[in-house]
């Protein structure tokens, strides 16, 4: 039986989707020694979206306050984050990045950028555009996408 076009287009955005997830996995994979994988979804939003509280934090991740904060405190102690007072609200406490901790968000889409590279790189030269076309035209389509540098821009509600 053949597939129509429609099954065929959504085959290859999973075939593709799926080598995506792994160049993310691997990213995860390099840091596993340093960091938990919700540690480094509280440091990628942070170096997404500034300093956050860290009821801010729990609300963007979807988890429990409680857990928000003893993933901070972790992340205090092992010097990835730091808390830093707001001089306009002194009940708020802001949770922001160390350069420790940049480095090593910096690092994981560093390598995130390098593996897709490598991808690109083994594809014919005639095909490269029309991916980049295509992939930036699934992202518009979903409203958007994520930053330029690649940070995650996640909105679990859509």
């Amino acid at each position: 039986m053949e597939k129509t076009a429609s099954d065929a287009q959504v085959d290859a955005v999973l075939r593709a989707g799926n080598v995506l997830l792994r160049v993310v996995a691997q990213s995860v994979v390099e840091v596993e020694d340093i960091v938990t994988s919700p540690q480094l979804r509280v440091l990628v939003l942070i170096a997404s979206h500034g300093p956050q509280s860290s009821g801010a934090i729990a609300a963007e991740l979807g988890v429990h306050p409680s857990n928000a904060t003893r993933t901070c405190d972790r992340l205090v102690n092992s010097g990835l984050i730091v808390r830093k007072d707001v001089p306009a609200d002194r009940r708020y406490v802001a949770l922001a990045l160390t350069s420790k901790g940049a480095s090593l968000v910096n690092g994981v889409l560093e390598h995130r950028r390098n593996a897709i590279a490598s991808v690109i790189e083994r594809m014919p030269e005639d095909l490269r555009r029309a991916v980049a076309e295509g992939m930036d035209a699934f992202a518009a389509a979903d409203g958007g996408g994520g930053a330029e540098d690649g940070r995650f821009t996640v909105d679990l509600e859509s």
